[in-house]
């Protein structure tokens, strides 16, 4: 396809799958539950960093989160007492478990304590570098900056090492687009431009197929490379494409 050719084709796919009967089938459909935005900050967060394997198990698996919390998840953070960990319910998501679980909501109340919440920690490491890669280590290192379990740091992307961060760039998406689909939220001041594509193994296929990619690793140089190709398309909003790949790869086994 010429470049013209194929900016009409991921438009179309963009548009069809775009849409709020997205909602349904997705993570997503977990912060859409609530409409506090601390609510919507902690129960996304918590939903993309279970966001791998089997979609409905993901699914199911965030809403029992939620129940753990009482479906009010920043009540839930702010007065959660470690002292207390012995009763909080079993939860397992494949290899996130209990203990992983308890550090991040631990490690939440101290962002939400001593940095002004999630909100504020991507936004001002955002406007301090104009980097989602130099914002996202800057996040890590203060996620962890507590007494945290050595199992629980594979859990929370390392981009400083080259890891893709597909979980991250998926919740700064679903935080910081807004479109007329409300598929997602558009709460906090990063700009969509500037906003990376969540690359996992659908949408890096699908990208190799269309000329997207020409790395054959999955890491964040990849991510940089397709991000810089969606970009010539729309320089505005490249990530929007994600709805055209993972469409592409999930529905269509393009």
């Amino acid at each position: 396809m010429t470049e013209t050719e194929l900016k009409e084709f991921l438009d179309e796919k963009y548009y069809q799958y775009n849409t709020p009967e997205f909602i349904e089938s997705d993570p997503i459909q977990i912060p859409h539950s609530f409409t506090m935005r601390e609510d919507i900050e902690i129960s996304g967060f918590l939903a993309s960093t279970i966001a791998w394997g089997n979609r409905k198990m993901i699914v199911r698996n965030a809403h029992r989160m939620m129940d753990i919390m009482g479906n009010t998840p920043y009540d839930f953070v702010m007065n959660f007492d470690p002292k207390n960990a012995d009763d909080f319910p079993p939860f397992v998501h494949r290899t996130f478990q209990n203990q992983d679980f308890q550090y991040c909501v631990a490690s939440l109340q101290n962002i939400y304590r001593n940095h002004g919440g999630l909100k504020s920690v991507f936004e001002d490491n955002f406007r301090k570098t104009n980097s989602i890669k130099e914002t996202l280590i800057k996040f890590r290192e203060i996620f962890f900056e507590c007494n945290y379990p050595l199992r629980t740091t594979k859990h929370i992307a390392d981009v400083k090492k080259g890891a893709a961060g597909k979980r991250l760039n998926m919740y700064l998406m679903w935080l910081c687009r807004k479109d007329k689909s409300g598929v997602h939220f558009g709460l906090w001041n990063i700009p969509t431009s500037a906003l990376m594509l969540p690359l996992d193994t659908h949408t890096a296929a699908t990208g190799r197929k269309l000329g997207l990619i020409t790395r054959t690793q999955n890491n964040w140089k990849t991510v940089e490379e397709i991000t810089a190709n969606l970009r010539k398309l729309d320089p505005a909003d490249p990530v929007k494409y994600d709805f055209a790949l993972f469409g592409l790869g999930i529905f269509e086994k393009f």
